[in-house]
């Protein structure tokens, strides 16, 4: 089954760039394969490293126009403007502390920007960016490509509907293994700029996968963050970055009188032996309880209170329109990582479609993390660190 409602394309593929995403980088891998999946989007130009050699030689891979290879992101907005084939958004796929510099480039060039997550290093920059989003008008897409996974879509759905009753309890995890031992000292590239504060910015584990977790929480249940209290630690002897976390949530009431707000955990760690993406959301309210895993993403688990558990399966009995939008093969076939990561591009397609007409309004039902949700995320990792340093005191972000 195709995703229902896509695009008309009648003026062809969006052009798009790409900053950073050179050789040796896995994400812009991801991002490139996810932005052709449906035909969408058309690579035409790239600042692919800032090693201009290792620039020039990622372009020439991936058969880019000499031309439209640049030594800079700086370079490229400035050359892309202008031209009457420019592109209309970019990707940026750099390390964090790129995230700022590179998209106050484009949006002051006019172009849509897609960004993958954190949403910067810093949240004094997160902020800077959310207002120069506001003043651009551009699109902003940030890539927590978790959102995009028919059955997260089904469980949002769910919890706006009232299935689960009043939301009271949250539980999300995500562990890892690959930085069990001291990667980062061997010259790994990822591992490297992950564990480096001055790259990757105040949290380790926290800002690359804790992020996913808070945002696919918050993007499920809706719930607003009120405090937080976090335990932090770096357990590889040298690392200067948390490598495990563990995070316990006050959320505020849904609504003045209601009662005690809903009470969260989020648990991080990529020194967790074992586990290789271990990525889990629990949701439990007055009526039901919902269990989604990454690495079985096309089941979602639901318990009404006092009844036998229910599967729903991703094309299946029990499915709702929100799931079904975003599901592009039949029952009994899976999909996963790359095709929930292509969703985000899909939807951003779409609102860049709608963008391209005067006065044009993104459609209700395309969904896609904002630079508001960055925000949150960066705050979300200050917060931690900050609650950390004070023995786990709760803190508000």
């Amino acid at each position: 089954m195709a995703i229902e409602g896509r695009a008309e394309r009648a003026q062809g593929p969006i052009r798009y760039g790409m900053v950073g995403g050179g050789q040796g980088a896995f994400i812009g891998g991801v991002h490139r394969i996810a932005a052709r999946m449906d035909g969408e989007f058309e690579l035409v130009a790239g600042a692919l490293s800032s090693d201009p050699e290792r620039a020039r030689a990622s372009a020439a891979e991936l058969g880019l126009d000499p031309a439209r290879s640049y030594g800079s992101f700086q370079e490229m907005a400035k050359a892309e403007a202008k031209r009457p084939d420019g592109i209309e958004a970019v990707a940026i796929v750099t390390p964090n502390h790129m995230h700022w510099p590179a998209a106050k480039a484009f949006l002051e060039a006019g172009i849509h920007v897609i960004c993958d997550k954190p949403l910067t290093s810093t949240l004094a920059d997160a902020k800077k960016l959310a207002a120069l989003v506001e003043k651009s008008g551009k699109l902003f897409v940030l890539t927590h490509n978790y959102t995009g996974y028919p059955m997260v879509r089904q469980a949002r759905e769910m919890v706006q509907k009232g299935q689960l009753g009043e939301i009271r309890v949250v539980q999300a995890e995500y562990p890892q293994d690959w930085l069990t031992e001291n990667l980062e000292a061997t010259g790994q590239k990822q591992a490297a700029w992950r564990t480096d504060p001055k790259r990757s910015g105040a949290g380790g584990s926290t800002g690359d996968i804790g992020t996913h977790a808070y945002n696919l929480l918050r993007f499920v249940t809706g719930l607003e963050l009120d405090s937080l209290a976090a335990d932090l630690d770096a357990f590889v002897p040298g690392r200067q970055l948390d490598d495990n976390a563990h995070v316990m949530l006050r959320f505020k009431p849904a609504a003045k009188g209601s009662g005690k707000g809903a009470k969260g955990m989020i648990w991080a760690s990529q020194v967790a032996v074992g586990h290789e993406n271990g990525l889990k959301l629990r949701v439990y309210g007055s009526k039901g309880g919902l269990e989604w895993v990454q690495a079985d993403p096309n089941y979602l688990w639901f318990t009404p209170f006092g009844q036998p558990k229910q599967l729903i399966t991703r094309a299946g009995a029990g499915a709702g329109p929100a799931a079904g939008r975003v599901t592009r093969v039949p029952s009994g076939h899976p999909e996963g990582y790359l095709e929930g990561f292509a969703n985000i591009y899909a939807e951003a397609a779409r609102a860049i479609r709608a963008a391209r007409k005067k006065g044009g309004r993104v459609p209700k039902e395309v969904i896609y993390p904002t630079v508001q949700d960055g925000v949150e995320g960066v705050a979300f990792v200050e917060a931690c660190v900050k609650s950390s340093a004070r023995n786990g005191a709760w803190v508000k972000p």
